[in-house]
């Protein structure tokens, strides 16, 4: 005899959330299907998922996000989109504007042609149920770049990045912050004489317990969402208790750019066996070593007579032009036309602390014509452009 499992109640909750998020995903999508044709249902490549206790400084540190990210768009903001004209009209009807009436708001704001590129969605998802419509959408989005892939509109249907980031800060910094914001709240609204123009002040911002209660809800209800998503999404969790300068540096490094990442799978592996530059450069000192050693063995005579040309002809040169820290010299030497020659010579400046390109060129120059075919008989003249650059050293400080 079998013995049968009993369902808990909150196995339960979670399956009637999901089929809740089913409903709502459903629903909203009937929308977008009747409002946008298919060809039509381009939604941003990249969308950052910001979240973060109050006074972690999602408001603060956005800008800086979108400029590591090169996104141009403005951000949007979940909470505006309760005050916003659609949502309005909803108040108006009667209605309440709950998660099917926010996220139906917030797909038709992410279709917008601004937001193409990429975008950050602060204060999305909040709850389990729209932690499950997102799993649902990024499958939408997978699934319509597959639909769209060998037809004119398929360069417009792009692998999705969703970027799950959250500022966290600890309780006591967040209460802090808090109520710093609502003494400088206060100040500022006291010495305006336009009252349009007054910051909001909400309640908690004076209230230690209310505040406290404010990071509370965040922890157990929105932080608890965010970080059910690590395993479906790229999650970056932010230490954004330090200073302006401190956090955007931890920003700056969780959004390091990850090829791997954020091409299209079927591009990346196209360019995965290409060598990375820090991989070719790992041992590029050891390469040098080995190479003017094998320079020097293998014709010491031409090495001498590099080694005799850059001390005589090119250093005074290079002296000249220290200030700019750049110097062609044109040559008609006809030693670079030996390659061994130009490899020998870009190790040993390079191992002396200079860059070196040599560009080695060829003049055509007419000297007769044939009477009878009238075709242009040239001499060819052989000349190299030697490119050297090195650091200098600041005129003015």
């Amino acid at each position: 005899m079998t013995k049968e499992k009993t369902t808990t109640e909150e196995e339960k909750h979670v399956d009637l959330e999901i089929k809740d998020a089913t409903l709502i995903f459903n629903i909203v999508w009937s929308e977008i299907d009747t409002k946008y044709v298919p060809s039509k249902q381009c939604f941003p490549k990249e969308i950052i998922w910001l979240g973060g206790a109050p006074g972690a400084g999602k408001g603060t540190n956005t800008a800086f996000i979108s400029k590591e990210r090169d996104f141009t768009s403005r951000p949007i903001v979940v909470s505006e989109l309760l005050s916003s004209p659609e949502a309005q009209k909803i108040k108006d009807a009667g209605g309440m504007v709950g998660d099917r009436e926010v996220i139906g708001i917030l797909m038709s704001k992410l279709l917008e042609e601004e937001y193409k590129s990429g975008v950050i969605v602060d204060g999305f998802p909040r709850t389990k149920v729209q932690v499950e419509f997102l799993k649902k959408f990024y499958n939408k989005m997978i699934a319509l770049k597959h639909e769209f892939h060998n037809t004119t509109f398929g360069k417009f249907f792009r692998y999705p990045i969703f970027r799950i980031t959250v500022l966290y800060v600890t309780e006591k910094v967040s209460v802090e912050r808090q109520l710093k914001r609502g003494k400088e709240a206060l100040k500022h609204n006291e010495s305006l004489r336009d009252k349009n123009n007054e910051i909001e002040i909400r309640s908690t911002d004076f209230d230690e317990t209310l505040a406290r209660n404010r990071y509370k809800v965040f922890k157990e209800q929105t932080y608890k969402a965010l970080t059910s998503l690590k395993k479906h999404f790229q999650y970056h969790l932010v230490d954004a208790e330090g200073e302006i300068v401190e956090v955007e540096e931890n920003i700056a490094k969780e959004f390091v750019y990850q090829s791997s990442l954020e091409l299209d799978v079927e591009l990346f592996e196209e360019l995965r066996h290409i060598p990375l530059s820090r991989e070719i450069c790992v041992h590029s000192r050891q390469d040098l070593i080995q190479r003017l050693e094998d320079h020097y063995n293998a014709d010491k005579e031409l090495f001498h007579t590099l080694i005799r040309i850059i001390e005589e002809d090119y250093s005074p040169i290079i002296k000249r032009h220290t200030a700019s820290g750049f110097v062609i010299i044109n040559t008609s030497n006809a030693i670079y036309e030996n390659p061994l020659a130009v490899r020998m010579l870009t190790d040993i400046l390079c191992e002396r602390g200079f860059k070196a390109n040599v560009d080695v060129r060829e003049t055509h120059i007419p000297y007769k014509i044939d009477p009878e075919t009238h075709l242009i008989e040239c001499k060819i003249k052989k000349h190299s452009a030697i490119h050297i650059s090195f650091p200098i050293t600041a005129l003015r400080k």
